[in-house]
């Protein structure tokens, strides 16, 4: 918590990790983590001493197996579950080396934007999902 009693908020670096032919995948979280067994896009926690780049470079190599080349930013998303905040910062990955496979052993799926409606996400995830199926704003916007 701040000096103020507020929780501060958790700071992901979130991959959108796309096909060639315009999928986008998505990871099962394992159950025993905060929201546990919901479908998510690759990343994690930034660490205070990192950039939110090489944050993201350094999850999509543990979780996925690739290396990212090149990444611009999406958006911003901060969101308050009952027990955390989270702000997320989401790239989209234009370039990476490697095949993603579970490297923690998590499921991967290669889906459409619109097939994500078949799979449960976190709420923070929202507008990630409606800015991939184009009903979002613009790149960087903060919601």
């Amino acid at each position: 918590m701040n000096a103020a009693g507020e929780r501060a908020f958790v700071h992901v670096a979130v991959g959108i990790v796309a096909g060639a032919d315009g999928t986008v995948l998505i990871a099962r979280r394992p159950d025993h983590v905060h929201q546990g067994g919901l479908w998510e896009f690759p990343g994690g926690k930034v660490e205070h001493d990192e950039s939110v780049l090489g944050a993201l470079g350094r999850e999509l190599h543990e979780e996925l197996g690739i290396t990212v080349r090149a990444a611009e930013p999406l958006l911003q998303i901060r969101h308050t579950y009952p027990d955390r905040r989270v702000l997320l910062d989401v790239w989209r990955v234009t370039d990476f080396q490697g095949e993603p496979h579970g490297s923690e052993g998590q499921p991967l799926v290669w889906v459409s934007p619109g097939e994500m409606e078949r799979f449960v996400f976190p709420a923070a995830d929202e507008p990630i999902i409606a800015a991939l199926r184009g009903e979002a704003g613009k790149t960087g916007r903060v919601v």
